[in-house]
């Protein structure tokens, strides 16, 4: 039975608990997916990095974090150099989940880049390589024999742009709209319930669903991105950032809040993208006081949900979890699946 031997690049919470779950269901999965799964290599900023071809004891790795141990510690290098591990080490597929740069995409660009120069298959979570150098990238991967996966960079573990690519093959899809940013979603729902606007981020701040400074859920940027995936990943949109319209929800009142109630209505921060006669397309992200009887007005709190606009089918909506640590985790092995799929041409046993 294959094997696949990966790379962790970062071991904050997502990559950490894709690490618990190949620990705890590894055998389960075995079973269940017709494949092994061996973890060969970690790096991290504060652990260091630790490479071993026989794979690594995995219950020792996920116990560091806590006290001063390093990965130097047990026959690894308290300095990281991402680099090296991508290109020297045994994996086949690179699992990216580190802090990235939304302005230029980096470090993952760059990880991404490493890896699939080397003949090594990716899968990340992060919106800035897919966002901005996406299709160089897909290219770069078609041209080494390698695959570029990224289902978890719109809506974590919730299946969109592989869902929209297979399921809804045979239909033309004209647009999109969704609601992509659980932080925006959760503060406006607080303010409908009669919260003021910088109580409700103080609130979505202790629930850990808003950063210290939220600023890029609040002004859409977050939004800004995942649009332009799905513009470019399912409308062959060919927009760059700066195509994409922004506008964040700092600008809504509780009057407007009260007014769009009255008239049976109700706001939302709305991602959107649609096809123009001429074939190009518009893409933006912008408040919408949306009607009650409307796809999207219904979801509420953190979930996130895409309605896509079929010309045989109408509106087919999903809606799922849009963040979240073990989602997100599931999503990078749900890429490990498809990555799977692609060399073997034969689906997982599920």
């Amino acid at each position: 039975m294959t094997t696949y031997d990966i790379a962790l690049i970062g071991f904050g919470g997502v990559n950490r608990t894709l690490a618990e779950l190949i620990a705890t269901r590894g055998e389960q999965l075995q079973t269940e997916l017709g494949f092994g799964l061996r973890i060969v290599a970690i790096t991290d900023l504060r652990l260091g990095s630790l490479l071993q071809p026989q794979g690594i004891e995995l219950g020792m790795a996920l116990n560091l974090g806590n006290g001063t141990e390093t990965f130097a510690d047990h026959g690894g290098s308290a300095d990281t150099n991402n680099e090296s591990v991508i290109r020297t080490s045994t994996a086949e597929i690179i699992c990216e989940a580190t802090f990235t740069n939304p302005l230029d995409g980096e470090p993952a660009v760059s990880h991404v880049q490493w890896a699939l120069e080397s003949g090594k298959s990716v899968c990340t979570t992060n919106k800035g390589p897919v966002a901005l150098r996406g299709a160089e990238l897909s290219a770069l991967a078609r041209q080494n024999g390698v695959h570029f996966e990224f289902e978890g960079a719109v809506m974590s573990g919730t299946p969109v742009i592989r869902l929209a690519k297979t399921m809804l093959e045979g239909l033309k899809l004209n647009g999109f709209e969704g609601i992509l940013n659980g932080t925006s979603n959760y503060v406006l729902g607080r303010m409908e319930a009669g919260l003021t606007f910088e109580a409700a981020i103080k609130e979505a701040q202790g629930l850990g669903y808003a950063e210290a400074d939220p600023a890029a859920d609040i002004e859409g940027f977050d939004v800004q991105l995942k649009v332009l995936i799905l513009a470019n990943e399912l409308l062959n949109a060919g927009i760059e950032l700066k195509d994409v319209q922004r506008q964040g929800i700092s600008s809504v009142t509780p009057a407007d809040i009260q007014k769009a109630a009255v008239e049976g209505r109700r706001w939302k921060l709305v991602g959107s993208a649609r096809k123009n006669p001429d074939g190009t397309v518009s893409a933006g992200v912008a408040p919408v006081a949306l009607p009650l009887d409307h796809g999207l007005a219904g979801i509420s709190a953190a979930t996130n949900a895409v309605s896509f606009d079929t010309d045989l089918l109408g509106p087919v909506t999903v809606s799922g979890p849009g963040a979240g640590r073990i989602e997100t985790a599931y999503a990078l092995l749900s890429d490990i699946i498809a990555i799977h799929a692609a060399k073997t041409g034969v689906a997982a046993n599920v």
